[in-house]
């Protein structure tokens, strides 16, 4: 399953598709040039259960790392990924 991106500048998303239709996605609004909000997850009945949603928080921190940002977690679900894996996420967390 491939993993897209779209980002205008002020905002974007990591998204998956299958057969065309996005089954999940996590998006980001810029703050300033140096972070990144991450405001909403989203994976459908199709793909629960297999780790999805963690796997595009674990996108947003590697495009954080490459980029020399730092996120904001405010989605609740990407809150709780950044404290079960704080330890590996740390240096991104703003």
């Amino acid at each position: 399953m491939d993993v897209k991106q779209f980002d205008d500048g002020k905002r974007g998303r990591f998204y998956m598709e299958i057969n065309g239709a996005q089954e999940a996605k996590i998006t980001y609004t810029y703050v300033g040039k140096d972070k990144i909000i991450i405001d909403h997850t989203e994976v459908s009945d199709k793909l629960r259960g297999q780790s999805v949603g963690y796997k595009l928080v674990k996108i947003a921190v590697d495009f954080a790392r490459i980029n020399s940002i730092k996120i904001i977690p405010l989605c609740p679900f990407a809150t709780a990924v950044f404290k079960k894996k704080q330890d590996d996420y740390n240096d991104v967390l703003s």
